[in-house]
């Protein structure tokens, strides 16, 4: 355990030791922390990963710095940053400190410019979001709002809305979603678990369906109607 203290020089083994518990202690600290802080990179999240990060590159780097502190420091760190984000959970200031309320960019077809420097975004990127969203025309929107997160939410006017099976009053299947049965020749049976089948049931399917083995399908889904769709390695 000597790669844990500052020395005057590491052996190669040593600095594979270093980076190899300084990974796995990241990784498992991402996953305490949550799917937040990597899906939405807000305020409370962009310091502690800026924070943690530079604590754990100086030991990776500098041979006379010892690697239990800084463990320990982004121990405390990962334990604040989940009671900050519970505590934002709970009391409603300290969430609006941290996540700012939405405010909208363009309203009724008009861009409202004081938000474009509120946001610290220029126009050209506001267009470009609306490009993303092909949308070719601003008085189309009917509003758009600039997100905690740093995303646009954009709502067309009625008129410019995609007409939907509601607005004809037409009657519609039930939504079925497909579930991933056999992946790369394996069977998932998690999923025919939940559905009821057994291996023996899908085997048959297949046989009879596409006279094919499980072993040569690369994906299979099947839906809520038992239907089995299969996708054959190329």
């Amino acid at each position: 355990m000597d790669f844990f203290h500052g020395q005057e020089a590491l052996t190669i083994i040593q600095w594979i030791l270093r980076a190899i518990v300084s990974y796995f202690f990241l990784l498992f600290a991402a996953k305490i922390m949550g799917q937040r802080a990597i899906s939405q990179l807000r305020l409370l999240d962009f310091l502690i990963a800026l924070i943690i990060g530079n604590i754990l590159a100086h030991p990776l780097s500098d041979e006379q710095l010892g690697l239990k502190g800084p463990l320990i420091t982004t121990a405390v760190l990962v334990l604040l940053y989940i009671f900050c984000v519970f505590l934002s959970l709970k009391w409603g200031k300290l969430r609006s400190f941290f996540e700012n309320s939405p405010f909208p960019l363009i309203e009724n077809g008009k861009i409202v410019y004081k938000s474009l420097a509120k946001a610290r975004i220029s126009i050209d990127f506001l267009l470009s979001e609306l490009r993303k969203e092909k949308i070719e025309d601003i008085q189309k929107v009917a509003l758009a709002l600039w997100e905690p997160d740093g995303t646009i939410s954009i709502f067309l006017n009625p008129q410019y809305e995609a007409v939907t099976p509601a607005d004809l009053e037409l009657v519609t299947k039930t939504f079925s979603f497909p579930r991933t049965i056999i992946k790369e020749g394996k069977i998932d049976f998690s999923e025919l678990t939940r559905i009821s089948k057994d291996e023996e049931w899908l085997k048959n399917r297949i046989k009879t369906a596409y006279s094919k083995d499980v072993y040569d399908i690369l994906l299979a889904t099947i839906d809520n109607n038992d239907t089995v769709k299969i996708f054959l390695y190329k």
